[in-house]
Formats: C-alpha cells, sequence, structure tokens
C-alpha cells in the first residue's frame, strides 16, 4: 500500500477517516453491551477536551470538513460481515462473547446527533444521549479530530515530500521494533486508535508489529483492523464505567462503593483474562486498601498514569498480602509508552509478575521531529463523560495532571476516597 500517495489524494471516498462502526476499540465494545445490560436507561453527556491548547485545532481544521465526517459516521451501519465476525468469533477463548440481544441492537444503530461549536482556537463538540448510543461517538471523535489535524499538517506537502516523511516513519517505527525483538518474553499489543495519525498508518503499524514480533505481538484494539488482518482484539474496560456509576451515587457511602459496584457487574458477565481491574480513576492506593477480597482473585491489573514501577510494586505487594501469587497475575502497562519505557518495566517485573503491554500514541502517531516546527507531533485529546443523569462526573487518577470535574466535586471525590498529596506528572498523550 503506497500510505504517501492515498494521503495525497485522501479526498478519495474510499479514504473517509471512520469507515466502519467497528472502527473502534474492543474494550468500548465490551463495555457498550455491560451498560446495554446494566444501566440502559442512563442519559450521559461526553464532550471533546484538548488537554494540549497549544495545539489550536478550529485554526487547523475547517469547521465544514470536521461535520462532513461527523455525517458520514452517523450514516454507518454494521455490514453483514462485521455482524458475522462479532457474533461468532472467539474472544479471549470465549465463544459469542456479544450476547443476542445486544447484537440486535448494535446491527440496528446509527449514531445519535451531535452539537459542535467553535470557542476561540478549539471546537466544543458534545454527545447527549443515552449512555450506550453515545459512548460509542468516543473513539471516532477522537480519531477524526487527530486524523483532520494530520491532514491539515500535510496539505501542502507535494507527493514526493510525503512519500519521503512516510519513508522517515515507517523506518522509526522498524527501529522500535527491532529494539522490542530482544526482549525475551515480551508480550504486547497495539493500543493506538484514539490518537492514531489516521486510520491507514495505524494499519500499517499493526502489519508491521505482527511481521516484526511474531508471536510477541499479541493483536490491536482495533476491532476493524483486528478482522481484517486476522489478529486478536484486545481490551478489557475503562475509567468510564466508573466515573458514570460513581456519578450516579445517591450519598458518599454510595460513591465509595461505585468503582466495586462496577466490577461487580463485570464480574458476572466476563471471566479469564478480560477480569482485569483499572484501579487508578480515584486513586490507586485507596482503591486496592478497600477493595473487597473477591477482587484479588482477578486475573490482573492495568496501571494507566502515575509512575508505573511504583504502582506496578504496589499491585505484587497487594496479591501477596491477600495470599495471590503475582507470578500467575499480569500487569498491563499502557500510559505514555516507548520502547525505551517498555524494555525498563519489562527488565524490572518480568519473572516476578506476567507482564503485557498496551503500546498507544507513541506506535501510532510517532511523527516527532519530521515537519517544520514539529507541527505532527502528538498531543492530548480525549473525549470523557461529563455528565450522568446531569451530574458531573468525576475523575481524579493516579496523577493530578489527569483529573477531570468541577472542582466542589473533585474535593469532595478527593475526601470520599481520601487522597492526599499527589505527586505532579507532564501528561504527553
Amino acid at each position: 500500500m503506497d500510505i504517501a500517495t492515498r494521503v495525497y489524494n485522501h479526498k478519495w471516498k474510499i479514504d473517509p477517516i471512520i469507515r466502519s462502526l467497528i472502527d473502534t476499540d474492543f474494550y468500548k465494545l465490551l463495555m457498550c453491551q455491560s451498560v446495554f445490560r446494566n444501566k440502559p436507561q442512563t442519559e450521559v453527556t461526553f464532550s471533546l477536551i484538548n488537554r494540549s491548547t497549544s495545539v489550536p485545532l478550529a485554526h487547523l481544521i475547517d469547521e465544514g470538513e470536521l461535520r462532513e465526517q461527523l455525517d458520514h459516521i452517523r450514516s454507518l451501519s454494521l455490514s453483514r460481515g462485521e455482524s458475522t465476525w462479532l457474533r461468532g468469533n472467539t474472544f479471549y477463548g470465549k465463544r459469542q462473547m456479544f450476547r443476542p440481544d445486544f447484537m440486535e441492537w448494535f446491527e440496528s444503530l446509527r449514531l445519535p446527533a451531535y452539537h459542535l461549536e467553535r470557542v476561540g482556537d478549539q471546537y466544543e463538540l458534545t454527545f447527549e444521549g443515552k449512555w450506550h448510543e453515545v459512548m460509542l461517538w468516543e473513539i471516532s471523535a477522537l480519531a477524526v479530530l487527530m486524523e483532520l489535524r494530520s491532514r491539515a499538517v500535510l496539505n501542502d506537502m507535494g507527493r514526493f515530500e510525503l512519500q519521503v516523511l512516510y519513508a522517515r516513519a515507517m523506518t522509526r517505527v522498524w527501529e522500535k521494533i527491532e529494539q522490542l525483538r530482544d526482549i525475551d518474553g515480551l508480550s504486547i499489543a497495539d493500543f493506538g486508535t484514539r490518537r492514531r495519525h489516521g486510520f491507514l498508518w495505524q494499519d500499517w503499524c499493526v502489519q508491521a508489529m505482527r511481521e516484526g514480533l511474531g508471536s510477541k505481538f499479541t493483536g490491536t484494539s482495533n476491532c476493524l483492523i483486528a478482522m481484517r488482518r486476522e489478529v486478536e482484539a484486545i481490551g478489557t474496560n475503562a475509567h468510564e464505567l466508573p466515573m458514570v456509576y460513581s456519578a450516579l451515587a445517591a450519598d458518599d457511602a454510595a460513591l465509595a462503593r461505585a468503582p466495586y459496584d462496577v466490577l461487580s457487574d463485570w464480574h458476572e458477565e466476563h471471566d479469564g483474562n478480560l477480569r482485569i481491574i483499572l484501579p487508578d480513576t480515584y486513586g490507586t492506593q485507596g482503591f486496592l486498601d478497600h477493595a473487597p477480597d473477591w477482587l484479588a482473585g482477578w486475573t490482573g491489573i492495568r496501571i494507566d498514569s502515575g509512575d508505573p514501577a511504583a504502582w506496578a510494586e504496589v499491585a505484587i505487594k497487594w496479591w501477596q498480602e491477600r495470599g495471590e501469587d503475582p507470578l500467575q497475575k499480569r500487569v498491563i502497562f499502557s500510559d505514555g509508552l516507548d520502547v525505551d519505557k517498555i524494555a525498563e518495566l519489562h527488565g524490572k517485573f518480568a519473572g516476578r509478575t506476567k507482564v503485557s503491554f498496551g503500546w498507544g500514541t507513541l506506535l501510532t502517531n510517532d511523527f516527532r521531529g519530521l515537519v517544520p516546527d514539529d507541527g505532527l507531533a502528538p498531543f492530548s485529546l480525549v473525549c470523557k463523560a461529563i455528565s450522568a443523569n446531569g451530574k458531573p462526573t468525576v475523575k481524579l487518577s493516579d496523577n493530578p495532571e489527569k483529573a477531570m470535574g468541577p472542582a466542589d466535586e473533585i474535593a469532595r471525590y478527593k475526601r470520599v476516597f481520601g487522597i492526599g498529596e499527589q505527586e505532579h506528572i507532564d501528561v504527553i498523550v
């Protein structure tokens, strides 16, 4: 595939930014089914948040082009082949992961309306409606904004200039893969959908990982690419679940229970490698200190904020104190990874626990230094649930730079969850 030529002619209709409702992360579909089953009447609002305010998205991206891409997404529905893959494929060793009632609903789904408004140099983009419907906008919205920004930067480049750019970027990815080849026992997956450079580029990166790493490459979070390239679809759950469950809590006592209520519902639906704890929504230490005993029996923990090595040590100690063998557990690192950090963490924890990596933005969007003014450098763009049934959501994280929500609610959540001083760590992606 000649990516440079496709990018040069990116207005071709064969290259819409989102080309399928399953051009999304696998965990989104797993969570969507859980919400469909457990919270079908919950009304949620999602909003785009650009943490990197130095990137003026509304200045770079034409509003009409953005609306065209968003409107295209609203026209999409599952194809017969996509439905067959979801209904009949084996995921995490389980057939019929997606229940018939959920699939019947999903097959008839068209994404609900969006609200788009320019505010200064940024876009205000929001989605409101039933939780299980609007949540599927998140990954698509992020991918559209990221790729339109890429297109805006590349728009004035000629065909040969683009060929050289992509040759350099491909070389960079392949050199990273060559470094990872030398790590014995590596287990790594592509987690790069939400902030990718573009669909074609993510697809190329997955193929390069598969060829270059062989069995060390365990799959991709992107369902469409997993289906087309016949690799494993990877993913479990995300902060969205405890954020919304917590917003629905009637009082402080219910708020303190909410993160565990989420996992209780998940426990009933999934087993094995899908039982992965994501503990940092309201602080990892407090979550583990108050966790019910049955959670220690889960398969592993995903570490997505704060100092990854420090929190892996906390997880190992927690398992030991609960009578669990860390060697039988899995720690998944997924925050801002690149090859040096992957090698460092693997060297530190391999042999003490099962170690896996979800490699995201710096796999699928590392064009740093390849264009003037570093115009393609990755930046931190998120699309989060900001309210549920009219009540604001809150995320605290193990890194206060990632905290979100109204100041008074952040203070309340810190009190309820016993959050003290936290280390500030720069957010790159």
